[in-house]
């Protein structure tokens, strides 16, 4: 619950700034999670593996409607969209990046020991688990097909 509690105080702190951004993205974040902890089927709490998993969904939510926005020359829209992404960002653990995600893969594929792109379900397995948060499901995947095709 520490993350929940943390967002709650920052909230908190939002306001007082009048940080009109700020406050509604942590409201929209503390929604989200209330209702994944009172969803049908859960036990009324909120471990923060999930808790990261809601804040890794809404952050390409937003940047992905940021490129809509983009497209359609709403450039306004397209900015309140990036300013949110930043804010859910800052919960996020730091994504790796592209030298840190090649090196990973490369030290899963000698793990598992796959020598193929036949093999790519095996190593996308340990890979989504292992880089879960801190890298794009996307781009983790590409990354292990390049690699796995210069075998």
């Amino acid at each position: 619950m520490e993350l929940f509690d943390r967002i709650s105080a920052d909230i908190k702190a939002a306001m007082l700034a009048r940080e009109k951004v700020r406050l509604e993205t942590l409201r929209g974040i503390k929604k989200e999670f209330i209702e994944a902890k009172t969803a049908k089927g859960g036990d009324g709490t909120l471990s923060d593996e999930q808790a990261m998993k809601i804040l890794a969904k809404m952050a390409k939510q937003r940047k992905e409607t940021a490129q809509i926005y983009e497209e359609q020359n709403r450039i306004d829209l397209r900015d309140n969209e990036l300013a949110e992404a930043a804010v859910i960002e800052e919960y996020l653990p730091k994504q790796l990046s592209d030298e840190e995600l090649t090196a990973g893969i490369r030290d899963i594929i000698a793990q598992v020991g796959a020598t193929s792109p036949k093999e790519m379900g095996k190593v996308m397995g340990v890979a989504s688990k292992a880089f879960a948060g801190r890298a794009d499901g996307k781009v983790v995947s590409a990354k292990v097909r390049e690699i796995l095709n210069n075998l």
